[in-house]
């Protein structure tokens, strides 16, 4: 089975996020899509994000009737800080069976050539890239590369830092999360 891993905080999961991972489910080769909760940064304010598993909840939730998307918490016992490259290995280790491919945004592949062993990763794994806005430029070598795939999913101009914010001015932000997640968000009063 071929899997695509679209990681993310999911701080909180939105209707981008959802819309983008169904996208890849609907019109690409892949056959499931695995959205994998990536743990507290420990760079990152604590205030600013949720407890792991409150935030795997909400991604379980908001999956629920997605026969392709499934969340996965397989970044929850590996050592800290996580490194994509060494999850990979993990979950080659772990499932022999299936062929895992990435999913990120332009945004992040114009800074591919920062992460650790990048190399072992393009070697190894194919990667679809959906369109972002963003600044700067795609490194050249990986202009027209075999395993870099860019799918021509909407653009989505939708953050997690957005919806927080909202949330804590008090704004209706109803529309740009799924039912249970902005239910989930209210019983236990997030992001305020």
């Amino acid at each position: 089975m071929k899997i695509g891993l679209y990681f993310g905080t999911f701080n909180p999961i939105h209707i981008g996020h959802l819309a983008i991972a169904n996208h890849m489910a609907e019109y690409s080769d892949l056959d499931k899509i695995w959205m994998v909760i990536t743990p507290h940064n420990p760079f990152k304010k604590k205030s600013s994000l949720l407890d792991n598993n409150h935030r795997y909840q909400m991604v379980l939730e908001a999956l629920e009737t997605y026969d392709k998307i499934e969340p996965s918490n397989i970044e929850f016992n590996l050592p800290q800080p996580n490194y994509t490259v060494y999850t990979l290995a993990h979950l080659e280790e772990k499932y022999p069976q299936h062929e895992f491919c990435l999913i990120m945004g332009e945004d992040n592949l114009k800074s591919l050539h920062k992460w650790k062993n990048y190399e072992v990763i393009l070697e190894r794994h194919d990667i679809y890239v959906y369109p972002r806005i963003s600044e700067g430029t795609v490194e050249t070598q990986f202009d027209n590369h075999s395993k870099i795939h860019k799918v021509d999913a909407p653009i989505m101009e939708i953050s997690s830092t957005m919806i927080r914010k909202a949330i804590k001015d008090g704004k209706n932000i109803r529309p740009l999360l799924p039912p249970e997640v902005h239910t989930y968000i209210d019983q236990m009063n997030f992001y305020k």
